[in-house]
């Protein structure tokens, strides 16, 4: 029921952005920035550029207010627009996912390391994914802390999903060799 009361206060915010209303965009911009924040950051992996693609991302939800139906949570159709915002951006560095056939990834087994060979802390992790090339950290986040699946993922990066599919599985193996180099362990 709480969940509920809370859908319905973010509609009658979003009807009065509809309308025109400058504080009910400034409450929607409240409730969602940081989470969108957050996915841009992890999507651009620069503070200064994931400000920016939340703000243009801002700015053009705010325009196409109008397409939005109620059909998904207004804070899904939001994502969409800041996971292509930050895509764009990437793209705009001419930055491309990693040829498939590109050798730089040694073989490294599928299987999670025990904890005596790595320390699985959150902030090792994230140092990780900030490693990684551009391809491979927008694919893993996109399907590890984005939810989406590799068809989505195609769909949004212009790819097969079985390039998606690879990509996620040299980042996994990219990331699990970025966390066994001794000089990363501290």
């Amino acid at each position: 029921m709480e969940t509920s009361t809370y859908q319905d206060v973010n509609q009658q915010v979003v009807e009065r952005c509809k309308g025109g209303d400058n504080r009910a965009q400034y409450e929607l911009y409240k409730l969602y920035s940081k989470a969108m924040f957050n996915v841009s950051m992890r999507i651009t992996n620069d503070y200064a550029e994931a400000e920016d693609v939340l703000q243009e991302a801002f700015i053009s939800a705010f325009k196409n207010l109008h397409t939005y139906k109620s059909e998904a949570s207004f804070g899904s159709w939001l994502k969409k627009i800041v996971v292509n915002a930050a895509i764009n951006s990437i793209r705009k560095k001419r930055s491309e996912l990693v040829p498939m056939d590109e050798r730089m990834v040694a073989e490294v087994p599928d299987e999670v390391p025990d904890d005596n060979d790595v320390e699985w802390q959150i902030d090792k992790v994230r140092r990780a994914i900030q490693r990684l090339p551009d391809g491979y950290r927008v694919v893993l986040s996109l399907y590890l802390l984005d939810g989406y699946d590799h068809a989505e993922i195609g769909e949004i990066l212009g790819v097969s999903e079985s390039t998606s599919k690879s990509q996620y599985s040299r980042a996994r193996k990219k990331l699990l060799e970025i966390m066994r180099e001794p000089h990363f362990a501290a």
